[in-house]
């Protein structure tokens, strides 16, 4: 495998609909600025189609762009005017509409272009790679492959990377590398098959559902209850998801596996539902049009009956059998208990799995290199918590593939699809050293330079995990090294949350830190970076009256934090995922932050009636400061100001760098899975450049009076206008004292143990109120924040 790195300093993308454009406004966030190519305008400004292509990208949900200022990087270009400026452009991919016709008169059009070192792809989603390359020059088919990205292409990890025989073999590494590491995505290597391998095996899946729902009589609203979370899928199901992706989408997946697979045992499957084609030829589309299998009407979400045609109210419920089943935690045991199963609902869910399993046994072969190229698209692709040959590995190997074959044997299942010979000659599709392949071989995992930097990946269920070497495992956090100088602590609690455990355990790292190690990373294996403080614990004691344990828990924590910001060696947040509240304030107090880029952090604690008081707003009045040195600081406190007050949370990690939450010196990691690697090289990079704790009992000239009373001014504004309440006033109101500094007089040197008292007085304070008292406890109950 080739190690050679391959740089793009700018790319092109061709196309400028809803993927070519998410596509590049995804390029951006890793630094690469694009040229989106389209057709030219028949009217106006010959680019004028692609600029509000552009501008359209600022205003999606969820916002392709990391950041709205990235906009900026993205520069229109059309076909006819413009493609001799795809000469200096070093990636190119292609995602112009699904016909292979329009596809080869546009490569015929720029060919010519494109120079010798450029990598050229197709975003296709099923069509003939091969077939592509084929119009293209000998000169430039070594260069050529598919890649393929799933929508929306920010948030989805899987890319697929697609091949023909002429493709070079150090291109495909190359692009592997360029995509993990500084696209920070998932990639599978796919034949050229039709659909590659996700669609492939997830419309597959979407069909294999549709048939034995229809021939059970269970309703799409009974499946999708029994297709999501309870098997391990996204709340999205199969129905659901169908509208998301669209049916007229669906349709054109489905048909084209219908002419493409003629050969295929399960042909028959792959016919467009006589409802499903009726509802695209209604124009209920699915969530695009607002209708299709489910649709909304008021605040009511109602779905079709398949029989009459008509919408009826949905019904989600399942009884207790099902339920109990449903709820066993072993999986051969469960498996096995849906096997033996008469009831429709438990049946369903035998055959869809048998289903399954019996079509990527028999299809591996032609659709990868082994099972874990198929598992980690589903896993990627469809949000999956276990790809296809995990479920059955986890369920037992020997005994689920005696279940299918009894089931081909009885006529139960496709009698034409014999389980390959291999299935009998291994005992587990993974294993430590390698996966499966369809001819029954051992193909180990990617050895790519790359993937040296994912430290501490997940694994597929059989693969042996490197837990490193423990140091101290203690009720609230564990501290671990992978056996180096660097000290590891990850929390224990639900959602990674603040208690007592967790501060126990950040005084420990500290502690052992400063003699035996040269730094500390905060890391959490599992879940978001933190969502916040425990609130359940902090309820109990403020029910009880007992404020003193309230104020007690506080000033604890706060205590830990400034314990680790003025620590002897350097610490590093390694945060991705949420970072909220108390779990934000944690990383603000350490030397650096790493963070990936869908890190979404905020000091939401107004949310439950309460505000910032582990230093966060300490922190930000400080950072307010050293930002604003030389002028006015007054606008920036009000942004602050306005950001804590309404528990704004950033959409990125970029956008938590332009909140003042992510210093210019912490980094922003493109790859969750790099978090790691990257938190330690900076614990190096400080320990290289001679670190020094910053020097305690500095302090700040307070905004004091004259800044409380220009905050005050807003929150009488969004008062008197009806957008906040009476207690949002309350909160707000504090949350202004504490940011200036109280009410002293401006310009009064202020330090952090000030700063940090007001914090603790207002929260204990804001505690012992009811409406605060009744927003920790609905948000406990529903999860959602109430604006009484």
């Amino acid at each position: 495998m080739s190690n050679n790195r391959f740089i793009v300093k700018k790319a092109a993308v061709l196309g400028a609909g809803v993927m070519g454009a998410q596509i590049a406004a995804h390029l951006t966030a890793a630094g690469i600025p694009v040229r989106l190519f389209d057709l030219p305008a028949r009217e106006g400004g010959r680019n004028d189609l692609i600029e509000q292509s552009i501008q359209r990208l600022t205003k999606l949900k969820p916002p392709p762009l990391a950041d709205k200022d990235l906009v900026e990087f993205l520069h229109p270009a059309n076909f006819d005017d413009d493609a001799a400026k795809l000469a200096d452009c070093d990636f190119i991919i292609e995602a112009v509409a699904e016909r292979i016709d329009i596809k080869k008169s546009l490569y015929d059009k720029i060919e010519q272009h494109i120079q010798p070192d450029a990598i050229f792809a197709s975003n296709t989603s099923g069509l003939s790679i091969t077939e592509l390359a084929s119009v293209l020059p000998k000169k430039n088919r070594a260069r050529f492959c598919g890649v393929h990205f799933f929508n929306p292409p920010r948030y989805m990890h899987l890319v697929e990377l697609i091949p023909h025989a002429g493709t070079d073999p150090a291109v495909m590494d190359q692009l592997e590398a360029f995509i993990t590491e500084t696209l920070g995505k998932g990639v599978v290597r796919a034949m050229d098959t039709p659909n590659f391998i996700a669609n492939r095996v997830g419309t597959f899946s979407i069909l294999s559902t549709v048939h034995h729902a229809e021939r059970l009589g269970l309703g799409f609203d009974t499946v999708d209850a029994l297709t999501g979370p309870a098997i391990g899928r996204p709340k999205s199901a199969t129905f659901r998801l169908a509208d998301v992706v669209g049916l007229d989408t669906l349709i054109s997946v489905m048909t084209t596996m219908k002419n493409k697979l003629e050969d295929d045992p399960w042909h028959a499957y792959y016919e467009v539902p006589s409802w499903m084609r009726q509802l695209v030829d209604n124009g209920a589309l699915g969530q695009k049009s607002g209708a299709g299998v489910f649709r909304k009407e008021g605040k009511t979400i109602r779905v079709l009956d398949s029989e009459s045609g008509e919408y009826r109210d949905t019904d989600y419920g399942l009884d207790d059998e099902v339920k109990q089943v449903l709820g066993i935690k072993d999986p051969a045991e469960k498996m096995a208990a849906l096997a033996e199963s008469d009831r429709p609902e438990l049946e369903f869910l035998w055959a869809i799995h048998r289903d399954l399993f019996q079509y990527c046994a028999v299809h591996l072969a032609g659709i990868a290199d082994s099972a874990r190229e198929i598992d980690l698209a589903m896993r990627w692709g469809y949000g999956w918590a276990r790809g296809p040959f995990e479920i059955w590995q986890a369920a037992g190997w020997k005994k689920v593939a005696g279940l299918v074959r009894r089931d081909i044997e009885s006529g139960a299942a496709l009698a034409d699809a014999a389980l390959p010979d291999w299935v009998s000659s291994v005992d587990a599709a993974h294993a430590d050293e390698g996966s499966v392949s369809g001819s029954g071989n051992n193909v180990p995992r990617p050895d790519l330079a790359v993937y040296r930097r994912q430290w501490q990946p997940p694994r597929l269920i059989g693969e042996k995990r490197d837990n490193g070497t423990t140091v101290a495992d203690l009720p609230g956090a564990r501290l671990w090294t992978l056996e180096d100088d660097v000290l590891i602590i990850s929390h224990k609690s639900k959602m990674n949350v603040i208690d007592d455990g967790v501060i126990e355990g950040l005084n420990e790292a500290v502690e052992r830190a400063e003699k035996e190690f040269a730094g500390i990373v905060i890391w959490q294996p599992e879940g978001p970076f933190s969502a916040g403080a425990n609130l359940k614990a902090a309820m109990e004691w403020v029910e009880n009256g007992e404020f003193d344990k309230v104020e007690k828990l506080v000033a604890d924590f706060q205590d830990a934090n400034l314990r680790l910001r003025y620590a002897a060696v350097p610490s590093v947040a390694a945060a991705r995922g949420l970072a909220l509240g108390g779990g934000l304030e944690l990383a603000m107090h350490t030397s650096r932050i790493v963070a990936h880029l869908e890190s979404y952090m905020g000091l939401v604690e107004a949310g439950v009636g309460l505000l910032p008081a582990g230093g966060g707003l300490g922190t930000l009045a400080f950072r307010i400061h050293d930002q604003t040195r030389a002028g006015d600081s007054y606008p920036l406190l009000e942004k602050r100001f306005k950001q804590v007050a309404m528990g704004q949370v950033s959409g990125s990690a970029m956008e938590a760098r332009a909140m003042g939450y992510l210093s210019e010196s912490d980094a922003i990691v493109m790859h969750e899975h790099e978090l790691l690697h990257a938190a330690h090289g900076e614990i190096r990079g400080m320990n290289a450049a001679g670190y020094r704790a910053p020097l305690p009992g500095r302090r700040i000239p307070a905004a004091g009076d004259v800044g409380i009373a220009t905050l005050k001014m807003l929150l009488a504004n969004m008062y008197e206008g009806h957008f906040i309440s009476d207690h949002d006033y309350e909160i707000s109101d504090r949350i202004a004292d504490t940011l200036s500094g109280g009410a002293i007089d401006r310009g009064t040197p202020v330090d952090e143990n000030w700063l940090y008292a007001l914090e603790r007085k207002h929260f204990v304070e804001l505690a012992k109120m009811k409406p605060t008292q009744e927003r920790i406890l609905h948000m406990l109950k529903t999860g959602k924040p109430l604006r009484n």
